[in-house]
């Protein structure tokens, strides 16, 4: 989930037998079968002021893969090339999505991890198919997020039939403007293709470490080639039992819970903002606002959905809290917009991630599974979880409606466990929004082997390279030697969360770490 990469909330674990283990009309080359000749890339130099030796390259990968000599596909590929003595081959980064792009991630984990560690990778950023500087690059509908919204909560039948318009509209554009490619744009398609950019490498066996969404994508490129695993690292896990409805509808607690989590935390600080000291009566203030924005947009622009898109991210990471509990605090106590729609110009940016991001967001996940194909089941259900957890139901709901109306059908899930796998590392922060924690749990399970690092009263997601050092030991010791950690118990090793952050005028440089907010970013968000 890129966007909303959620995950399954507290189910427990399904069995592996009743997960197909792939999709039946997908083709999925047997693990043994020799993929499609690619030709090796050719990198240059596209240095940035932050990395000044990423180079960039592409590779051309089948748009069938079970028709290797059709139609060709552009991946968009990017490298810091290894310069110590001891190589340990390529290892290949993803920040989730699906829809992310992973050109500057490379450079980023390049940077983050210990000097003496990453010189012995290859690191390989990429934009998966349909991605960024991937060629045909998706954009099914420009501007479907352009403010201002109707308001996500449906309460009245004008308001639910708009979303559903705007919902049958967007898939209808993706039918009509993509029609030949929709039915490749999936996960395991996109897992094709890494097999395709590790034969371009050269390399026998590939390193994977993937964000989010980008946990699935290294989960299930490991069931369909477990030979060709050397080291996987996942950080902030999908729960692959619960691909993607029930993913989404178990995210919404969770996120109603980190919402929670932020009005608790600027009762706090109550000297600070003035919005009062009891948590419930600040988050009342915020509903109130919302009710406000609805009926009055704050400058023309942010109105209530764009105000849920805001607030959103700080749920993902909670080095924005400070800059929205400032912005919520502006509007409430003095009436001032401008902190408001400044907080939407940078925070909804993330949350939104693009049309081109959305695009991919809801071709992979409408095609990778099932999804209720009458809006009796959505309403019903999203009414019932807005009930109890109304912050982001009905938003992540209409987020996901274009799969109710979606042109291709969707696949079965694959199934990812695996016995067949060298150790490997899982990392999960306890309370999580975007990945709750049962889905580190699901996965450690499935992955035999495998060693789960637990961030404890950890909140944000992705949690390793963001400033714990806790984390990154374990992170760069599995890197250099493939040593986990084994412990006793559900998880195999526990680390204390990275400490709140502080209110802007108390400590702005405590507001948000460079290393975390760079990160954050690179991530996006809703998966």
């Amino acid at each position: 989930m890129k966007k909303r990469a959620a995950v399954l909330c507290g189910a427990a674990v399904v069995v592996a037998g009743s997960f197909t283990a792939v999709p039946a009309d997908a083709s999925v080359p047997h693990p043994a079968a020799a993929a499609a000749p690619v030709a090796k890339p050719v990198w240059k130099k596209c240095a940035t002021a932050d990395y000044p030796t990423l180079q960039c390259a592409s590779v051309k990968v089948p748009l069938d893969h079970a028709r290797p000599e059709g139609t060709q596909i552009t991946l968009a590929l990017s490298r810091v090339p290894h310069t110590a003595k001891t190589y340990q081959g390529p290892l290949l980064v993803n920040p989730g999505g699906p829809g992310g792009s992973g050109l500057t991630l490379a450079g980023y984990v390049a940077s983050a991890l210990p000097k003496s560690v990453a010189a012995q990778y290859d690191v390989v950023g990429f934009d998966p198919r349909g991605v960024g500087k991937s060629r045909p690059a998706l954009d099914c509908e420009p501007g479907y997020f352009k403010p201002v919204r109707p308001d996500t909560v449906p309460s009245t039948p004008a308001l639910e039939r708009a979303g559903l318009k705007r919902a049958r509209g967007f898939a209808a554009a993706c039918g009509t403007k993509y029609a030949s490619l929709l039915p490749y744009m999936d996960t395991i398609s996109a897992v094709q293709d890494m097999d395709s950019i590790r034969q371009a490498l050269g390399a026998r066996r590939i390193n994977y470490f993937g964000y989010s969404y980008g946990t699935y994508l290294g989960s299930v490129y490991a069931r369909l080639y477990p030979q060709r695993v050397r080291r996987l690292v996942l950080d902030s896990i999908v729960d692959p039992t619960g691909v993607w409805y029930d993913d989404n509808i178990a995210q919404d607690y969770a996120f109603n819970d980190r919402h929670r989590a932020l009005m608790a935390w600027i009762a706090k600080y109550d000297a600070t903002y003035k919005l009062g000291t009891d948590p419930e009566k600040v988050e009342a203030k915020w509903y109130a606002m919302r009710a406000a924005l609805a009926k009055k947009p704050a400058g023309g622009k942010v109105g209530a959905s764009e105000l849920e898109d805001t607030f959103i991210p700080g749920g993902y990471y909670n080095g924005y809290w400070p800059y929205l509990a400032e912005a919520f605090a502006e509007y409430v106590n003095h009436k001032q917009t401008k902190a408001l729609v400044d907080a939407y110009d940078n925070f909804a940016a993330i949350d939104a991630s693009g049309d081109n991001g959305y695009s991919i967001y809801t071709s992979v996940q409408c095609r990778d599974a099932s999804w209720p194909r009458g809006w009796d089941k959505w309403r019903d259900d999203t009414w019932e979880v807005y009930e109890k957890a109304p912050f982001m139901a009905w938003s992540n709901a209409w987020y996901n409606a274009p799969c109710a109306f979606w042109p291709t059908r969707g696949l079965r899930p694959v199934n990812i466990a695996n016995g067949q796998l060298p150790p490997v590392l899982l990392f999960q922060a306890t309370n999580d929004a975007a990945t709750p924690y049962e889905g580190g749990v699901t996965v450690h399970r499935l992955l035999a082997g495998s060693s789960l690092v637990v961030e404890q009263g950890g909140g944000n997601h992705g949690i390793t390279l963001s400033g714990n050092s806790c984390l990154d030991g374990y992170l760069s010791a599995y890197l250099a030697t493939g040593k986990v950690p084994r412990g006793h118990g559900e998880a195999d090793a526990v680390c204390r969360k990275s400490p709140d952050p502080k209110p802007l005028a108390a400590n702005k440089a405590a507001a948000t770490t460079a290393r975390g907010s760079a990160l954050h970013r690179l991530l996006g968000f809703r998966g």
